[in-house]
C-alpha cells in the first residue's frame, strides 16, 4: 500500500512537469506568431497545403488557439479538451512536415520563429526528432488523464 501511494505521488508530480513543459512550449510557441502574424503567414504559405483564402486566418487564429491552451495546460484548466486540442495540433504539424519533407520542400517549420534563423533553416529530422517528442508528451498525458477519466466512473 505504501509503494502504491509513493507511485501515485511520483505520477502526479511527473504529470504535473510534462503540462507545465507542454504548456511552455505552446506559450513560447505562440509569442512569436502574435507578434508578426504577416511572418507567419509567410510560413504558413511555404507549406503550400492550405488554400489561399484560409492562410491568413490561420495565421491570426492558430496563435491565440496556442495561448490559450498553454495556459489552460499549465494551469490545468479544462485538461481533456485542452490535450485533445493539443495532441490534435502536434499531430497536424508533425503530419505537415513529414508530408513537406516527402514532397522534397525544405520549408522553415515556423513553429517557434515565424522567420528563419539568420544562420539558416534547421534540418528537418531536427524538427521531426522534435515534434515526436512533443507527441510523446502530450499523448503520455492524453492517455493519463482518460484512463483516470475511465477509472473514475
Amino acid at each position: 500500500m505504501g509503494l502504491e501511494f509513493k507511485n501515485r505521488n511520483a505520477w502526479h508530480w511527473v504529470r504535473l512537469a510534462l503540462r507545465v513543459f507542454l504548456g511552455a512550449v505552446f506559450l513560447f510557441a505562440c509569442a512569436d506568431k502574435i507578434l508578426h502574424p504577416a511572418d507567419f503567414a509567410r510560413a504558413v504559405y511555404n507549406y503550400q497545403i492550405l488554400p489561399d483564402p484560409l492562410i491568413n486566418l490561420t495565421a491570426l487564429i492558430l496563435p491565440w488557439l496556442e495561448l490559450v491552451l498553454g495556459f489552460c495546460l499549465i494551469a490545468g484548466w479544462w485538461l481533456p479538451g485542452a490535450l485533445l486540442w493539443s495532441n490534435g495540433l502536434l499531430w497536424v504539424f508533425f503530419l505537415a512536415l513529414v508530408f513537406n519533407t516527402m514532397r522534397g520542400l525544405d520549408v522553415h517549420c515556423g513553429c517557434f520563429a515565424s522567420t528563419p534563423d539568420p544562420a539558416g533553416v534547421a534540418p528537418v529530422a531536427w524538427y521531426l526528432v522534435r515534434d515526436s517528442f512533443f507527441l510523446f508528451c502530450a499523448g503520455s498525458l492524453l492517455v493519463t488523464v482518460f484512463g483516470r477519466r475511465k477509472q473514475a466512473v
